[in-house]
């Protein structure tokens, strides 16, 4: 009988996005896959723990920036997820040195290996909104952003730079190899994704943090709000999974840079926190402070090209996406960690 399974590779399979994403897949018997993590960010709790005795899912501790460890991998893979990289603003003004070499070298030896499957359809390679950062900066952008808009650098000497130059890197060696070798891939660009599990050094979890401690001092907390007219455009995790996995198995997104985000979420700081306040029964009064010093007055993805080439529109709210967070988040708030 012929083989149906289909053979699935996800680096950084511990981390956010990755575990979210290798729930989706091995929901479906037919899919086999192989997470690799060397847990620099990511970790085994309970949803990791879950996923990891699915009788599907098998689990390597590999590290990806390792020629070496590639050697040892089958090569019957169909799909790629390459979600393993150094990221966080912490990571990178402390370890800018690792932000360069990990997202650039774990890039280059995946799609060295890659140049080995037979039987490859995709990679998917995670990019990010902050690659439009620069361009932002010095020129001023369209938004909300599509993904036609020119990039360019901030400047070269900052830490800052490092993460969104190696997410042009990656990009780069996507559609060179890929022309080269005939290696088949999607770029995906993320857009504040949040969702239960994406740690506590973001926006979301340290509001759920200053509200609930806050709270406990006072009946009506006082919240400081810096730049509260600014606005962000946010994407619940499922509708961010949905979209990944659909445009990496899509024909019309081969060779493709797709947004991934939800534009019509767009909300004011302000409002967020207003949001979130109320999602978690709390009274607030919000102490607006200045805008901080070279924060974008706005941020959101076009995503006209995604519903164009697969139709796929978001259906989780804010509000919706907020309390589904908010629940998970709940009984570990003192759990801190990146």
């Amino acid at each position: 009988m012929p083989n149906t399974q289909t053979n699935i590779l996800i680096t950084g399979g511990a981390g956010f996005i990755g575990h979210a994403i290798t729930r989706a897949l091995s929901e479906h018997p037919t899919n086999t896959i192989t997470l690799v993590d060397n847990f620099a960010r990511g970790r085994v709790d309970a949803d990791l723990q879950e996923i990891l005795d699915r009788p599907n899912v098998q689990f390597i501790q590999g590290d990806v920036t390792d020629a070496a460890f590639f050697a040892t991998l089958p090569k019957n893979f169909e799909y790629i997820y390459h979600l393993a990289a150094v990221i966080g603003v912490r990571n990178v003004m402390e370890k800018p040195d690792k932000v360069l070499y990990v997202n650039a070298i774990s890039t280059l030896y995946l799609f060295e290996y890659a140049k080995q499957l037979p039987n490859l359809k995709r990679i998917l390679f995670s990019s990010t909104s902050e690659i439009y950062a620069g361009t932002l900066k010095h020129f001023g952008i369209t938004v909300p952003t599509p993904e036609t808009e020119h990039l360019t650098l901030d400047d070269i000497t900052s830490p800052r730079t490092t993460y969104m130059l190696s997410k042009m890197y990656g990009e780069s060696i996507c559609f060179n190899y890929g022309r080269l070798y005939n290696i088949p891939f999607t770029v995906v660009r993320y857009h504040n994704v949040y969702g239960p599990r994406m740690g506590y050094l973001h926006v979301l979890p340290e509001m759920f943090l200053k509200i609930r401690d806050k709270s406990a001092e006072s009946e009506n907390a006082i919240i400081d709000v810096a730049s509260p007219s600014h606005t962000r455009a946010f994407c619940y995790i499922d509708d961010a999974v949905k979209s990944t996995i659909l445009v990496t198995e899509h024909t019309a997104t081969q060779g493709e840079i797709i947004n991934i985000g939800n534009s019509e979420q767009e909300i004011s700081i302000r409002d967020l926190v207003k949001t979130v306040a109320s999602v978690m029964g709390k009274t607030i009064t919000l102490n607006e402070l200045p805008d901080t010093p070279g924060s974008p007055a706005r941020r959101s993805p076009d995503t006209s090209k995604i519903k164009a080439l697969t139709g796929f529109v978001p259906s989780i709210g804010l509000e919706e996406g907020i309390t589904r967070m908010y629940a998970w988040y709940k009984d570990k708030l003192d759990s801190r960690h990146e």
